[in-house]
């Protein structure tokens, strides 16, 4: 059975169209709007403590910001920092997709250590100017101090 050029053409043009129809994505459905209230949202927060008593020394301040919209921004000392934010009930907090410039710094491993912090965050305690993290074994992972 031979073809036509036209039928041939034709059949082309539908495996074409099916292929297009199975590549196709649906629609993301609309990103929530947050907006976080509370003593920790829109103020600075500066490293005070890793732990329960050790301070580091880095070439800048870490600090943190969360933002209304769940934004976080800030710095682990050596690169800038960036990602989410979520807060619960009871002091719950979890940070997420947190990422930092690449920039070299000699004391690299301490900066790490303060993104881990971060991204170890299960509850958080206010005293006064003082902000705590713990982990989700109630393990002390540092502390903030209120900026001015």
């Amino acid at each position: 059975m031979k073809m036509t050029v036209a039928a041939r053409l034709g059949l082309v043009m539908a495996a074409v169209a099916l292929l297009a129809a199975c590549g196709s994505r649906p629609e993301a459905p609309p990103e929530r709007e947050v907006s976080l209230s509370g003593p920790v949202v829109e103020q600075r927060w500066n490293l005070l403590l890793v732990g329960t008593d050790e301070r580091l020394s880095l070439p800048e301040p870490a600090w943190f910001r969360i933002a209304a919209d769940g934004s976080v921004t800030g710095s682990d000392g050596c690169n800038q920092l960036m990602g989410r934010a979520n807060l619960g009930e009871n002091q719950r907090i979890e940070f997420s997709q947190l990422a930092t410039t690449r920039r070299a710094c000699p004391q690299g491993e301490d900066a790490a250590r303060v993104k881990g912090m971060l991204e170890t965050a299960y509850r958080y305690l206010i005293d006064h100017d003082r902000l705590v993290f713990f982990g989700p074994d109630q393990r002390v992972l540092g502390g903030w101090r209120k900026a001015n």
